[in-house]
């Protein structure tokens, strides 16, 4: 006798009684598929003609699956299961397929927090592409305001009023000077001594919107009257202090490699520390689009996980 391969079940019949299974009797299972009570008893009638053998036994009193109908129902709850899984891994897939994080950023951030952002992120989210920008403070907030985009890593002196803005760690600063520089080697400075130096600054420190905190850091120490080089690229304005052209101040961070070489002296200034906090800055929550909304709360995971890196 040749035994006949069940290969054309239907699958609409198989969900019908699992959902009459699940249910524990026919009327409830019409009413939470929205069907008359005769189609789903008409349903059940038919899947069971199909497979050759009983799947309920018919009492009005009480409702039981037949030993075959309770493994053909345990069956049917793995099926389902991992057909709803399935649906959940595409719908995911697909959004993280088209999903996209693009930030600004100013020049050489040194960041544990952000390398750890990054990396966690890809982590979760593998298919989620980056891109990144490089833009001073001021550049940055002006872009995000103007709806040009979404994500910012920048120096403010403290939060905006009217952007979303995550404090992540201090970002500590020094003054420094050239190895051609009579100060060089020095291990303190007065900061009176400092203020009739020539002085090499941010171009958007000389701006005037209070935005960029190299200038708040430039009027708070009172340093650069007399501006002997400007640039918008931090790397110029540590070329020019290499160079002997004058004294400025850098990220702490960004100079060590310079420092262990010789080329650039930290002036440790007795008055006062200099230091300015860097944030995430973003268009509000229900401008971002999924992507960067995860990007955000990851940060904020973060800051909750680690606090030590503030």
């Amino acid at each position: 006798m040749i035994t006949q391969t069940r290969s054309d079940l239907n699958w609409n019949l198989l969900r019908m009684f699992y959902m009459i299974a699940k249910e524990q009797g026919i009327t409830k299972a019409a009413k939470r598929l929205g069907l008359s009570q005769p189609s789903v008893s008409n349903a059940l009638r038919r899947l069971e003609t199909q497979l050759d053998c009983q799947l309920v036994y018919r009492d009005s009193r009480h409702f039981e699956l037949t030993p075959r109908g309770d493994r053909i129902f345990q069956e049917c709850r793995e099926i389902f299961h991992s057909a709803e899984r399935i649906n959940l891994l595409i719908r995911d897939a697909k959004e993280e397929e088209r999903g996209q994080v693009r930030y600004q950023i100013i020049s050489n951030l040194v960041s544990p927090m952000l390398d750890e952002l990054l990396r966690l992120y890809h982590q979760r989210y593998p298919s989620v592409a980056f891109q990144s920008e490089v833009q001073n403070s001021q550049a940055i907030v002006r872009a995000i305001q103007q709806g040009r985009s979404t994500i910012g890593f920048c120096l403010l002196a403290k939060p905006l009023v009217n952007l979303p803005s995550i404090r992540l760690f201090r970002e500590e600063f020094r003054v420094f000077c050239g190895a051609e520089h009579p100060l060089f080697g020095q291990e303190t400075v007065a900061l009176r001594d400092l203020q009739r130096e020539p002085f090499i600054s941010f171009a958007c420190a000389t701006e005037g919107m209070g935005l960029e905190p190299m200038s708040v850091l430039r009027e708070g120490t009172r340093l650069g009257d007399r501006i002997n080089g400007l640039s918008t690229n931090i790397e110029e304005v540590r070329r020019m202090i290499v160079a002997g052209l004058g004294i400025g101040i850098l990220p702490l961070k960004t100079a060590q490699d310079d420092i262990r070489r010789g080329d650039l002296w930290p002036l440790q200034i007795t008055d006062e520390p200099i230091g300015a906090d860097v944030y995430l800055v973003h268009a509000p929550v229900e401008k971002l689009a999924p992507s960067e909304r995860k990007f955000v709360e990851i940060a904020q995971e973060l800051l909750t996980l680690y606090p030590e890196m503030t």
